[in-house]
């Protein structure tokens, strides 16, 4: 009882952060400088995983300029938030999550670029708006899996999005995340959002969890050096690999 307390307060105070989030993106993001909503986007992403009682840990170097093309495996729904506390980036999202309630409003306001993943003409299209961008040193994130895992292995990466990185000469950036028992230092499963699970379920696992430690480890920046996106692609999944095999230092 006092668990499921404690999540409905939790609960609470991450709607009425939700809900604060949208009013200041509709109200208050056209006069700010592209800069200043960037960091308002990280600070409400961290204060997003304080209220979720989410322990927010990163190692590596974030980068500090773009370009940059960053590629991380793909647990939760929590993945983007999670990233956004540890460095903003622009995301490149499905489309229909632009018509989700709410959610659709904080990532365009978060700069996301919207991709309808069945059409190649489309998927051609964001790759030029993301060269583009990259030549403008804006920094993105794509998840490669397409899809979530349960965090336990990688699943293939789609190599399209790699080549907006060779077309612009930029470096990509593996990222490994992970949720960990900030005990025990095992999985953590309860932000996992995979198969016939539903938000709704992952969300309230997420609520009612306690000790969640959200880990970004930040690889290496590196350039394609001849590589085409299919082997570029490859060879930064075996990084992000070996990065979680890693494993970091305990946490509490």
């Amino acid at each position: 009882m006092m668990r499921r307390l404690r999540a409905c307060g939790r609960a609470a105070r991450v709607i009425s952060h939700i809900l604060v989030a949208v009013w200041t993106i509709r109200r208050e993001f056209p006069a700010l400088s592209q800069g200043q909503r960037n960091m308002r986007v990280q600070f409400w992403a961290r204060e997003m995983l304080a209220r979720l009682a989410i322990k927010l840990v990163v190692t590596g170097q974030p980068p500090v300029t773009g370009p940059v093309l960053l590629a991380a495996n793909h647990i939760s729904w929590l993945d983007i938030v999670v990233m956004h506390a540890a460095r903003h980036c622009r995301f490149v999202s499905k489309d229909d999550v632009q018509h989700w309630p709410l959610v659709g409003t904080l990532a365009a306001g978060a700069g996301a670029l919207f991709i309808t993943r069945e059409s190649l003409r489309d998927a051609m299209r964001v790759v030029h708006h993301m060269r583009d961008c990259l030549l403008q040193d804006d920094i993105l994130a794509i998840f490669p899996e397409g899809t979530t895992g349960d965090g336990t292995q990688l699943l293939a990466f789609h190599a399209n999005l790699f080549q907006s990185a060779i077309a612009a000469q930029a470096p990509v950036q593996p990222v490994a995340l992970s949720f960990l028992d900030g005990v025990t230092q095992a999985p953590h499963f309860a932000p996992v959002f995979v198969g016939d699970d539903t938000l709704a379920r992952s969300l309230w696992r997420t609520l009612c969890a306690d000790a969640i430690v959200a880990v970004v480890q930040f690889g290496a920046p590196q350039l394609a050096q001849g590589r085409d996106r299919r082997m570029w692609a490859a060879d930064v999944r075996t990084t992000i690999a070996g990065l979680r095999q890693a494993g970091v230092t305990p946490v509490g």
